[in-house]
């Protein structure tokens, strides 16, 4: 996509602090970081969701992941992880570009687990919510 700031990285139009790079990802440190070593993941090819993005990127932008974290690991030391994918404007993703976000995490950190981001108990048990799950992978 012609204006979008990750496609820019990706295709070397704007500087990044490259972490990792395969033939279709790369991982980069987040400019606005939220902890030591905040890393993005994402593939090359412009895609907004997992759903956007063929089943062999998706796995290949996994194996990234798991190799940044192993990097994080050795150098950053950090206690944990948070890692997760904000889609769609109402989770908070900013740039319409898939990416994962690789937080390392540390004891005391003030952070909370990724639960605890949305409080939005549902309202039908959820029972029936697993069987309208369930029926629409019949379609």
């Amino acid at each position: 996509m012609e204006d979008c700031i990750f496609c820019k990285i990706a295709n070397g139009e704007l500087e990044s602090e490259k972490i990792y790079e395969t033939e279709n990802v790369i991982a980069f440190l987040d400019i606005n970081p939220k902890a030591p070593g905040h890393s993005l993941v994402i593939p090359k090819k412009h895609g907004k969701t997992l759903t956007e993005l063929e089943d062999e990127l998706i796995a290949e932008v996994f194996r990234v992941t798991k190799e940044v974290e192993k990097l994080l690991n050795r150098s950053i030391k950090p206690d944990a992880f948070t890692v997760g994918i904000n889609e769609g404007e109402a989770s908070g993703q900013e740039i319409p570009h898939l990416h994962v976000n690789i937080i390392p995490r540390f004891e005391d950190d003030g952070g909370v687990p990724i639960q605890a981001v949305v409080n939005n108990s549902p309202k039908e048990e959820i029972s029936n919510i697993a069987s309208k799950i369930r029926k629409a992978s019949e379609k």
